[in-house]
This record gives C-alpha cells, structure tokens and sequence, in this order.
C-alpha cells in the first residue's frame, strides 16, 4: 500500500479556511462588554434591587449621568466606576444600555 503525502499548500490552505471560519463570527454590540460591570450591582435587565434603575432611561439621560458622575468629587462607587472609562467608552455604555432597555439609543449624538 502506497501513502500519498499532502502538499505543504493544501495544509495552509485548510488551516487558513478554519482560522477565517472561526474569526468570521459577529463582533457583539459595541458597549456590550463594557456595560457588563454594570450588570453586576444594575442586573441584567437594569433593574437591581438597592440600585437606581437603569431601564427605562433613554441613552441622553444615561451619558449625562455617567459623565456628571465621573466629573463630581468621589462620593460613593458610582464615582469611582465612571472615573474608570473614557468620555467615548460611556457614550458606548450609555447608548448599549439604552437600546437593551427598550429606549432608543441614538439620542447621544453630542
């Protein structure tokens, strides 16, 4: 019985057709990861026991709250959360929670 050898191409060519399968599947929604931490204290839905409510309000309300929040003197965890991202990365925040809450998200184009 003769073994037949692979051409060293037809290898690369497979490897690269799994690596651009793999690499093909959709990038999640941009802010999805950052507003995670929210999710922590805000729950999934926005709406934590013993936390102020994020559902509901629409993107403008969120970024304004974030961004005075980052900006006034450290007062409680909330401070030092938004202290943590950029001015960009709240906006993502904002407008993410914002459109998983049934409110729309484009309102933050500021």
């Amino acid at each position: 019985m003769q073994l037949k050898t692979i051409s060293p191409r037809y290898l690369i060519l497979c490897g690269l057709a799994l690596a651009s399968h793999h690499g093909a599947q959709a990038a999640p929604p941009p802010g999805q990861l950052l507003a995670s931490q929210c999710a922590q204290c805000h729950g999934t839905n926005g709406n934590g026991p013993g936390f102020d409510e994020v559902a509901g309000k629409s993107a403008s309300e969120l970024l304004k709250d974030l961004l005075e929040m980052k900006r006034r003197p450290v007062e409680g965890i909330m401070d030092r959360q938004a202290r943590g991202y950029t001015d960009a990365q709240i906006k993502l925040i904002a407008d993410y929670l914002a459109a998983h809450s049934g409110v729309a998200a484009a309102t933050t184009d500021h």
